[in-house]
């Protein structure tokens, strides 16, 4: 909901994940980012999702299927690597995410 004039601007929670979203892709479209993968999952559908983390922080990754079939390594937990994928935030858990689309050991 929104008001014009000098009355404030609300957003829905949607409006602002979404904002949020659009500015992290615009502004990171391609980043390099090197961690060690903890909490490696690898669902039936062929994604994978992992946290990459170093000493001092860690950022949730998620690699789609059509990208994680093209890995010629074993990806685990305790991996150090190096990825390349684009900055976003997950909408529907306001997550800030990178969505990995190649990964080197």
């Amino acid at each position: 909901m929104k008001r014009e004039g000098n009355a404030r601007q609300v957003l829905s929670v949607s409006d602002l994940n979404r904002h949020s979203r659009e500015l992290l892709e615009a502004a990171f479209p391609s980043v390099w980012v090197q961690g060690e993968i903890s909490n490696f999952s690898a669902p039936s559908s062929g994604h994978w999702y992992f946290t990459l983390k170093d000493s001092d922080a860690q950022v949730r990754c998620a690699m789609f299927r059509n990208r994680s079939m093209l890995v010629r390594f074993p990806v685990k937990d305790g991996a150090m690597v190096l990825a390349r994928g684009r900055v976003s935030l997950y909408e529907a858990r306001g997550e800030f995410q990178v969505v990995i689309e190649h990964i080197e050991e």
